[in-house]
């Protein structure tokens, strides 16, 4: 056996080795790929792809590889952010959820592994737009008695200044 590995091991990539289910179930350390603000990470379990063949550059290789990836992420059950939190990416994201769910959709490059951080990024992009707090109310202010006489000298000048142009060809009066 090599140092330091036990069979205990929760984070074994592997269900066996003796680790119990209570040990599974424990989440590890956040991943700080989808952290999408500090204390809020996503859930990878929460997280579904879906692949296909994408179209674009790729030779060959674009008819026998799945390169095309499809994010799924359940936003109205998602238990990664807070209920004051998805409520309001859930009413800011409203146009872009299919059935409860936020699809994206990655194909630009010819690995799919790299779609699917593209994907990823996306999302949590979107996210992290999606759950910023609102701005503050504007607060209505009036105008300062020197902008305010400011504006209208200078619609005095130019009243003046087409008053002046007069000029040009009129009718004859009969």
């Amino acid at each position: 056996m090599e140092a330091g590995w036990k069979r205990s091991d929760p984070g074994l990539a592997s269900g066996s080795g003796g680790a119990n289910a209570a040990d599974q179930a424990q989440p590890g350390p956040p991943d700080p790929s989808l952290r999408i603000a500090p204390g809020l990470n996503l859930i990878r379990s929460e997280l579904r792809w879906r692949f296909s063949r994408a179209s674009g550059p790729g030779g060959q290789n674009v008819n026998k590889t799945d390169a095309r990836v499809e994010l799924l992420f359940p936003l109205a059950t998602t238990t990664a952010l807070p209920p004051l939190l998805k409520g309001r990416a859930l009413q800011r994201l409203a146009s872009r959820l299919v059935e409860g769910q936020l699809v994206l959709v990655a194909e630009e490059h010819r690995s799919q592994w790299r779609n699917r951080q593209a994907a990823l990024e996306r999302l949590l992009a979107l996210l992290r737009q999606a759950i910023v707090p609102p701005p503050p109310p504007r607060r209505a202010t009036r105008p300062s008695r020197g902008s305010v006489e400011r504006r209208l000298a200078a619609k005095r000048q130019r009243s003046t200044r087409k008053a002046q142009r007069g000029g040009g060809i009129r009718p004859e009066e009969d």
